[in-house]
């Protein structure tokens, strides 16, 4: 990806895999939460989390999607249920470790061994 705007600090990270906890709305505010605070990077609102109700979309794709913004952009992520599966995508204009995140991330979910991870 070109970067177009070089003047413009920007770190992105997004962590994919499967998940063997039970997530609820409880489980993800506390997660977007606790990732942010272990990064130092500082929340200014409180997160945002749609669960669509059953029959809104489609079975497979049921789940959470959330949102927390930070003072330096924002932590979005998606919760797949039936096939205990996720997303997670942190944008950031502040650095921030992402070794870190992963770990926190792999941690908190008890992710299986295969997971994928992407810095842009």
């Amino acid at each position: 990806m070109k970067n177009i705007a070089p003047h413009i600090y920007r770190q992105r990270l997004m962590i994919e895999a499967f998940y063997t906890i039970e997530v609820t709305k409880e489980m993800l505010d506390a997660y977007l939460r606790g990732v942010a605070e272990h990064l130092n990077l500082k929340i200014y609102g409180d997160p945002i989390i749609f669960s669509p109700a059953t029959g809104m979309g489609k079975e497979e794709n049921q789940g959470f999607d959330a949102f927390v913004p930070l003072i330096d952009s924002g932590i979005s992520a998606y919760v797949w249920s039936s096939s205990k599966f996720f997303s997670v995508l942190f944008y950031t204009c502040k650095s921030f470790d992402e070794q870190k995140a992963i770990e926190y991330t792999k941690d908190f979910f008890k992710v299986l061994p295969e997971f994928e991870t992407m810095s842009f």
